[in-house]
C-alpha cells in the first residue's frame, strides 16, 4: 500500500516529470509519420509533391486577390526562408502559383494562385479529410479533438 504522504508515481514508470514533454513531442512525431505516407501518396496523384504545398496554396488562396507576401507566409507556416523558396519554386513550376516582385528595393515577392490551382484545394482537402477522419475518429471524440487542438495551439501560438 502506497504511503499517503508520498507523491503519486509518474505515468509510464517515468522518474522525472519533465519527461512528459519529451513523450508528448515524440508521440506527435509518430502520429505524423503514421499518417503522412498514405496522405502524401494521394496528394502526389493530384500533382502535390509535398504536403507543405497544401498549406502554401491554402494560405495563398485565403489571401485573396492581393496575394500573400513570402515573408508573411514564412511567419505563418514556421518554414525557413530557404525551404519556403524551394517549395514555392516547385509549386510555380507545377503551374499552381505565380510570383510577383513587391515594388521597392528588397521588398520580396507576393504569391498568387493560377487558374490551374482552381478547385485544387477542394480535392486536396478531400484527401486530408478522409485520411484524418479514418485515423482519428475511431480514437478521439470531437470534444477530445477540440481539446487537443487547443493544447497544441498553445505550443506555437
Amino acid at each position: 500500500m502506497p504511503d499517503p504522504g508520498s507523491p503519486a508515481p509518474l505515468p509510464f514508470g517515468d522518474t522525472d516529470a519533465r519527461i512528459a514533454y519529451n513523450r508528448a513531442f515524440f508521440a506527435l512525431l509518430r502520429v505524423e509519420r503514421s499518417l503522412m505516407p498514405e496522405i502524401a501518396a494521394e496528394l502526389r496523384a493530384l500533382g502535390i509533391s509535398d504536403p507543405l504545398w497544401y498549406e502554401i496554396l491554402y494560405a495563398t488562396e485565403e489571401a485573396g486577390d492581393g496575394g500573400i507576401a513570402m515573408q508573411d507566409l514564412q511567419n505563418r507556416l514556421f518554414v525557413p526562408q530557404y525551404a519556403l523558396s524551394r517549395h514555392v519554386a516547385r509549386i510555380e513550376q507545377a503551374g499552381f502559383i505565380r510570383r510577383e516582385a513587391i515594388p521597392g528595393a528588397g521588398r520580396g515577392q507576393r504569391l498568387f494562385l493560377t487558374p490551374a490551382a482552381e478547385g485544387l484545394q477542394d480535392r486536396v482537402w478531400a484527401v486530408y479529410m478522409a485520411r484524418i477522419q479514418q485515423a482519428m475518429a475511431p480514437r478521439l471524440s470531437t470534444d477530445e479533438a477540440y481539446d487537443l487542438v487547443r493544447l497544441l495551439n498553445r505550443l506555437y501560438g
